[in-house]
């Protein structure tokens, strides 16, 4: 995204951020408005350099017709009274309308004392303008709107291109909002409910949450048991079991049965808008770095300044009058800011952007997509992106004298009523043996031990290892352990009180996952893991997988400073993640890749987004990033190749032989030099 658009986004976003620190928490619907207002906010931005650039181009026409400089270059006559005045006019109204957002540009890359692109453009626009309304009314020299015009056309279109192809802003702010229920049944004295939003609950409140409800706050369980899915905030699969005085989350999804909840923590306290803050921080402090063709604009701004005051100085210490020492500088000016420039950028990103939207990547933000060429670690969240997210069978266990395939014809019968993320892993694996299935009557989940039900008129219970013990179960402990050490989920089969064997179940590793850390070792870049999970769930997926470097058992919260002491050993470090426990971390990383099939905030936190959830994806980035590079770097070679040239010869340097460069031939070599420019990218 271009520097001034980072001007005007950032604006906005700040206007929002402040707007949800104060009230996000509240949860109501102002940050779903300003999520609207944030996508027609980048929307209507290309609209509006959509329009300058079409209504400038019209009043173009008429300012070349005028100009003295282009009817001599086509040997034509052409006036009326007044003329003149008219092309003062028609040029004041293109300066300040299409030039417009250059100028305001320019004033807040100075105040940020980081001239740029807009610092380029205003400071040619300005000097041309100025010194072409002298002219006008009496100074002697020659007027160069028709120079001002097009550059401002040329611009505009660059700008509007190159925003056309990079999506918006980050509204990862709004999306954590969302993710909060706006209202909770609360319980109130008499034993009846009553409907609340959420900024009216007090600490001790106690709330209602109904199977399939999001739970609206953090606290503690004062009555009932279910299974609570954290996925969306802590990437953990499995949905866990949870009993009286256990704590819960807001915004994770309660499963089966009905909860009365504690209010513990409202308002900013909750886990969710520490989650915020930290996004809000990440954001802020992720160095606002600049792309390639600001950073060429920057120097370009220099040369044109300190060009322009010495071939002034120069030409008035050598006797020359003052009005002719001016136009030489205006010209040595207005010709240090090349046409081709504004183009040189914006199309290689349009080209690099549709190109990598084909292969199934959305780049949100330029500049960190120009720095991914430079990445040596990658750093991977397990659940989600290196695994599916999804459980499948690994091993089937049966004891002496039983068939794999009856044993899971028992479990998959029994789990057919069973919503559980378990249950459609064994369903899937029966499915896929060609299993089919018997009626089950009966069903009943026994909470936290697992469930029952009658098939073929035998009574069925698929079951947890708690279970198994406490009713005294004799079974293959060394099998057990060996599964469970590789972080795996057993379920025990029972069979009319016999005990017939178990079924192992994990997180299913992505097959692209392998051949994406074997391809950037080849790169010398290193694949690191990083996960809420378990120590030895994580070591068995690595190992499968072929990453050294694990980081088991983080926090939510910690996954972020992780990244930051990778970034401190002097690595630049890209971070893949799908889930809203990542986003803090993807906004700090120095490129933030979401997988595309993960939650909506970490897809607005990310730089770049992989629609297809391929990991592999990731060297796609890597590669275009670097071609992307190249390509700028030539085109801005050859924009900035005509300023050496042009630069001395309008300075004067030729003039002793006679050979002074007319703003009119100036102006070919531009043309020229944008069009190689355009057919480069």
């Amino acid at each position: 995204m271009s520097e001034e658009n980072k001007h005007h986004h950032n604006g906005h976003e700040h206007s929002h951020e402040h707007h949800d620190s104060s009230e996000g928490h509240n949860h109501n619907h102002d940050g779903h408005e300003g999520h609207d207002h944030h996508d027609y906010d980048h929307g209507s931005m290309i609209e509006d350099f959509k329009r300058r650039f079409y209504i400038s181009l019209i009043v173009t026409i008429p300012i070349l017709v005028l100009s003295p400089m282009i009817q001599n270059f086509f040997g034509m006559e052409f006036s009326f009274p007044f003329d003149q005045y008219v092309l003062f006019g028609l040029a004041t109204f293109v300066f300040f309308y299409g030039g417009w957002p250059f100028l305001t540009g320019s004033v807040d890359e100075l105040k940020n004392k980081e001239p740029g692109m807009m610092t380029l453009i205003g400071l040619a626009i300005v000097v041309a303008y100025g010194y072409s309304s002298l002219v006008i009314f009496g100074w002697s020299g020659r007027n160069f709107f028709w120079e001002l015009a097009t550059l401002i056309d040329i611009m505009l279109l660059g700008h509007w291109i190159e925003m056309k192809s990079v999506m918006g802003a980050s509204n990862a702010l709004q999306e954590l909002v969302k993710l909060m229920p706006n209202e909770a049944h609360r319980l109130k004295g008499n034993g009846g409910i009553e409907d609340v939003p959420l900024q009216k609950l007090n600490s001790d409140d106690l709330v209602l949450v109904k199977p399939g409800e999001k739970i609206p706050v953090d606290g503690t369980i004062s009555e009932g048991k279910s299974a609570i899915d954290e996925s969306m905030l802590t990437g953990e699969s499995m949905p866990v079991e949870k009993n009286e005085e256990d704590e819960v989350i807001g915004g994770s999804i309660n499963k089966e049965g009905s909860l009365k909840i504690r209010v513990k923590k409202t308002g900013d306290d909750t886990y969710l808008s520490q989650v915020i803050t930290l996004v809000k921080e990440a954001q802020n402090s992720k160095s606002r770095a600049q792309d390639f063709a600001n950073r060429a604009a920057k120097w370009l701004f220099y040369l044109a300044l300190a060009s322009g005051i010495t071939t002034f100085i120069v030409w008035i210490s050598l006797g020359f009058a003052f009005d002719i020492a001016l136009e030489r500088m205006v010209t040595v000016m207005v010709i240090t800011c090349p046409h081709a420039l504004g183009l040189a950028a914006p199309l290689v990103v349009a080209v690099s952007t549709s190109l990598s939207a084909k292969q199934g990547l959305l780049i949100r933000n330029r500049t960190q997509f120009e720095n991914a060429r430079t990445i040596d670690a990658v750093i991977f969240d397990k659940t989600g992106t290196l695994t599916k997210g999804e459980f499948g069978v690994t091993d089937v266990v049966p004891e002496k004298g039983e068939e794999t395939d009856r044993l899971l014809y028992w479990a998959a019968s029994v789990e057919q009523n069973s919503e559980h993320p378990l249950a459609q892993g064994i369903l899937e694996k029966a499915r896929n043996q060609g299993i089919s299935l018997g009626d089950v009557k009966n069903f009943e989940s026994m909470t936290g031990k697992g469930l029952q039900g009658r098939v073929d008129d035998k009574e069925v219970k698929v079951v947890s290892p708690g279970y198994i013990k406490e009713e005294g179960y004799s079974y293959d402990t060394e099998a057990f352990n060996k599964l469970s050490e590789e972080g795996k989920t057993v379920v025990f089969i029972i069979v009319d009180q016999n005990y017939l064997g178990m079924i192992a179940m994990a997180d299913i590793v992505r097959e692209s996952a392998k051949e994406t850390v074997a391809e950037l070792k080849k790169h010398n870049i290193q694949s690191i893991m990083l996960t809420g999970d378990n120590k030895k769930v994580a070591e068995w997926v690595a190992n499968q997988i072929g990453i050294d470097e694990v980081y088991a058992e983080v926090l939510p919260d910690h996954k972020a400073d992780q990244v930051k002491k990778v970034q401190k050993e002097g690595r630049k470090v890209a971070m893949t993640g799908d889930g809203v426990n990542d986003a803090p971390a993807l906004a700090t990383a120095d490129v933030g890749v979401a997988i595309g099939s993960g939650t909506d905030v970490a897809v607005e936190t990310a730089d770049i987004v992989l629609v297809k959830s391929n990991p592999k994806d990731i060297l796609s980035i890597i590669q275009l990033s670097k071609n992307t590079y190249k390509k700028m770097v030539q085109n801005l070679w050859w924009a900035a190749g005509y300023n050496i040239f042009a630069i001395p010869l309008a300075a004067g340097v030729l003039a002793p032989v006679g050979v002074v460069l007319s703003p009119a031939v100036g102006a070919i070599l531009m043309s020229f030099s944008t069009i190689v420019v355009a057919i480069n990218a």
